[in-house]
């Protein structure tokens, strides 16, 4: 096989420019011993014969021990030891120049066409209504035949690149024997070009290349903003999927290392896991000790000490300490993938929401062909004016195009979403909004939710001073979350500096003063009568010195939020990972009836899933990434700014504000954007009802059917921007049966 040309290589090549040596540099993992491994997208990569000349390439520099192209996926492995090879140099040389990121694979293709067709319909519209000015001014004869002949080469393009995106829906509906809103709007554009045409070519004084081109427009904007809103909310499995490590540094019996992506690793493979990275694959501490955030697994925010035999979930993150583990399961079937599939399990239950303007089209569409080609039929066999009926019916078509009902939910959508924004609130689905009306039970998560997620010592008053000195001394040398709660209570003084102040992984840590060791942390670790004990201390000597209890702070609203969503009609519960003697604390301070403990994220699902078969509407409200399971299940959710990627990725909603009164607040906002919704359709509706029968009677020009439409447009977009001002709070919402859901 011989490969293809290098030049016609660079054609497919993601364009940008080729990396420096400095990117590469920042991008390559150290695998020890002065050995790096990098990976590079080369996109210009297509056959044997390819792999051949970049591998053949590589290897001649004298620092690369190997390079290995993987064909399937256009990516090369290079490692080397000592200096940084000329790497991008040299496959830019061969014509196969290098990328960091596969962007293609991060591209919207849909959103890219929307914005290429919005920005061509609205460059085309604004040059016509220029030159439509000279026309209404007055303008006769040869200069109003030249200006229409502008027009009609200006639009001519744009209907065709701009409005493939209408022609396509409207033949796909029309092909299955169906009807959509897309098909008078592709029919009463191509009819007005074709009469403005035909009125150019007979000299006439109207053409309504205009009407046709902003009416593009006009609609254009509206599917662009509603499949923006859309495409964010379907991001949370993608955003999952990046939790999880590209691959890991693997130690062979014979002690090399190897850096593999994360598909090759297996049960058995004995994994390097540093301070600061995350967990490829389930697998069990073989050596070493280390502090892991596994809020993936529990949505605790507490750090968890593990040492050898522990055994860890893939996506866990290494805080402290270097841990080698030993893989017990494939990627394919660890902890994340179980997560990624219970969430599209999830999205794949969930009904699609329809929005109202949707139902009233699917009637409204049929019946506004039917009027015009009736109007047509009526006028042609009245006088037999072909010229006049059909210019009637394309004045039919064009008044009643449902622009101000394509308008009628999106507006809304977009004006909320500003509203809500200036109040700290991301709306992240459209329909969203539409959901939230029908909740009636609202779900919180506990930590991270109904509290900050912050730790705070709770008992820092029993605590003397010398020892809070002490604490805070050895708290300095720590990022432990424990030590910051800890630094953040006032010492009354501060003692001598202390010697061979260390920090063990996993347990805390320790330092001389005055020849007494000190030592903070775990009890087991600390003190001699600590026992298995994994609660935090302060020993001298072995002996315990000092306890310390801490705990998570509620949020300071936490309390008067609940009570206001339970005094208007909601039913509220908690969910929760963490053990039954806090979560009946946390309930209890806040007046919580309804809670469950120790779940885990499947179980979660499953208590929302209980409340949905008893009938109740569920908003969840949740921060974690065990959380994201649920916030998908649930018909509507919310996370705080705080949230985990992933949780902020699933929600609907994303408050960044502490306050929890952003619940309250985008359920008023979503209630008034309801009423505008419906008032907008019902605007629509009676603005056609009254400008139909006018213009089947033939008193309206195709012209001044496009003014009307675009007038009509004005009041739907009017009506929703009175969405922008204060929201009040409702005096009293409708009362809700609501039915008991929690087992």
């Amino acid at each position: 096989m011989t490969c293809c040309a290098p030049v016609e290589n660079m054609a497919l090549q993601v364009s940008g420019a080729v990396p420096s040596d400095e990117e590469l540099q920042l991008a390559a993992r150290q695998l020890g011993d002065g050995t790096s491994q990098l990976e590079l997208s080369i996109p210009g990569v297509h056959c044997a014969a390819c792999i051949q000349t970049v591998e053949r390439a590589l290897k001649k520099l004298p620092e690369v021990t190997s390079a290995r192209v993987n064909l399937s996926t256009r990516r090369v492995s290079v490692t080397w030891r000592g200096a940084m090879p000329a790497i991008a140099g040299t496959l830019s040389s061969i014509g196969y120049a290098p990328n960091l990121f596969d962007e293609d694979a991060c591209k919207d293709r849909t959103l890219s066409e929307l914005i290429r067709a919005l920005a061509v319909s609205g460059f085309a519209a604004a040059n016509i209504m220029l030159l439509s000015v000279s026309v209404w001014s007055g303008a006769e004869g040869a200069t109003r035949d030249l200006f229409h002949w502008i027009s009609a080469l200006i639009a001519l393009p744009a209907l065709i690149f701009a409005g493939r995106l209408y022609y396509r829906s409207a033949w796909s509906a029309l092909r299955h024997g169906r009807m959509n809103m897309d098909v008078p709007i592709a029919i009463g554009i191509s009819l007005a070009y074709a009469l403005s045409l035909f009125e150019t070519l007979t000299h006439g004084a109207h053409a309504y290349f205009d009407a046709s081109v902003s009416l593009l427009f006009f609609l254009l904007i509206g599917r662009t903003l509603d499949h923006v809103m859309r495409n964010r909310a379907r991001s949370a499995v993608a955003g999952l999927a990046r939790m999880q490590p590209h691959g890991a540094v693997v130690e062979s019996s014979d002690g090399r290392r190897d850096y593999r992506p994360v598909s090759e690793l297996k049960a058995g493979d004995r994994i390097l896991v540093a301070a600061g990275e995350r967990l490829p694959v389930d697998c069990v501490v073989e050596s070493g000790a280390s502090d892991i955030d596994a809020s993936i697994t529990n949505g605790e925010s507490t750090p968890e000490p593990v040492g050898e035999g522990a055994e860890l979930r893939a996506g866990v993150l290494n805080l402290t300490g270097p841990l080698v583990l030993r893989a017990t399961r494939p990627a394919s079937s660890s902890f994340l993938a179980e997560m990624t599939l219970l969430m599209e399990a999830a999205e794949g239950g969930r009904a699609r929401y329809r929005r109202i303007s949707d139902r009233v089209s699917a009637l409204y569409a049929p019946v506004v062909h039917l009027t015009a080609f009736a109007s047509f039929l009526g006028w042609l066999a009245w006088d037999g004016d072909w010229h006049k009926a059909i210019t009637i019916a394309i004045a039919v078509l064009i008044i009643t195009c449902p622009c101000a009902l394509g308008l009628a939910v999106p507006i809304v959508q977009v004006v909320a979403a500003r509203r809500l924004f200036e109040a700290g609130i991301m709306l992240k689905d459209g329909a969203a909004l539409e959901r939230l009306v029908a909740i009636d039970t609202i779900v919180f998560d506990k930590t991270g939710t109904l509290t900050t997620g912050d730790m705070r010592l709770l008992n820092a008053g029993e605590i003397g001073a010398k020892e809070m000195d002490i604490a805070r001394e050895l708290a300095a040398h720590s990022r432990h979350p424990v030590a910051k709660a800890i630094l953040a209570v006032q010492g009354s003084g501060s003692p001598r500096p202390m010697q061979s102040i260390r920090e063990v992984p996993g347990c805390g840590m320790e330092g001389v003063l005055e020849g007494v060791r000190w030592r903070l942390g775990r009890a087991g670790w600390a003190a001699a009568e600590g026992g298995q004990s994994a609660g935090t201390v302060l020993s001298r000597d072995g002996v315990i010195a000092a306890r310390l209890d801490f705990d998570d702070r509620l949020r300071s609203d936490a309390a008067e939020t609940v009570a206001s969503l339970k005094d208007e009609g909601f039913a509220v519960a908690m969910l929760s990972g963490d053990a039954r003697s806090k979560c009946a604390d946390i309930a209890g301070r806040l007046g919580i009836d309804r809670y469950a403990c120790e779940l885990l994220p499947q179980e979660k699902v499953e208590q929302i899933h209980s409340f949905s078969q008893h009938g109740n509407n569920v908003l969840m409200v949740g921060d974690g990434v065990n959380d994201a399971p649920a916030l998908v299940a649930a018909e509507v959710s919310m996370a705080p700014g705080s949230a985990a990627d992933i949780g902020r990725n699933a929600a609907d909603f994303v408050f960044l504000r502490a306050s929890l009164s952003a619940i309250p607040l985008a359920i008023s906002v979503a209630r008034r954007a309801d009423r505008l919704v419906k008032q907008n359709i019902a605007l629509a509706v009676a603005y056609n009802a009254i400008a139909v029968p006018i213009a089947v009677l033939g008193f309206v020009t195709p012209l001044i059917a496009a003014v009307a439409m675009s007038g009509s447009s004005l009041l739907v977009i009017g009506n929703a921007l009175r969405l922008a001002g204060p929201v009040r709070r409702e005096a009293a919402l409708a009362s809700l049966s609501l039915r008991e859901a929690m087992p």
